[in-house]
């Protein structure tokens, strides 16, 4: 598991390879992530949108933009937590990816970022 905090947000990233298939005669790997948001600070906050850089080692890097996540923008009361599971397709055996959440404060009603940390998206036998 991965994890950081910004902000009095902690973020926490678990990975799984679910496994590789051919799609229009290109090998892809499906991924699985989970990723929890623990408001660890002492305002209600809520998840506004979010910007993902997905890196591969045989492409260019892949840019993803959008509103909350997986369809929801979720209010985070502090001493709670928000759980969410989603995935990704490369074409290389080996990748990454980081980001960052936009969120807002209710308590200030000032936006802050708060980052998601690097973890590795990587077929179990590239590493052998």
């Amino acid at each position: 598991m991965i994890q950081q905090i910004t902000r009095g947000i902690k973020i926490s990233v678990e990975t799984k390879f679910e496994g590789s298939f051919l799609k229009e005669q290109i090998l892809h790997h499906a991924f699985l992530y989970s990723i929890t948001i623990e408001n660890q600070s002492k305002d209600v906050v809520q998840l506004l949108s979010r910007h993902w850089k997905i890196l591969e080692s045989v492409s260019r890097p892949q840019y993803i933009n959008g509103n909350g996540v997986v369809g929801k923008k979720p209010i985070i009361r502090p001493g709670e937590s928000h759980t969410y599971q989603s995935g990704s397709l490369i074409t290389s055996p080996l990748g990454s990816m980081s980001g960052t959440y936009i969120m807002i404060n209710f308590t200030t009603a000032k936006k802050f970022n708060v980052e998601v940390p690097n973890f590795r998206l990587s077929v179990p036998y590239i590493l052998n």
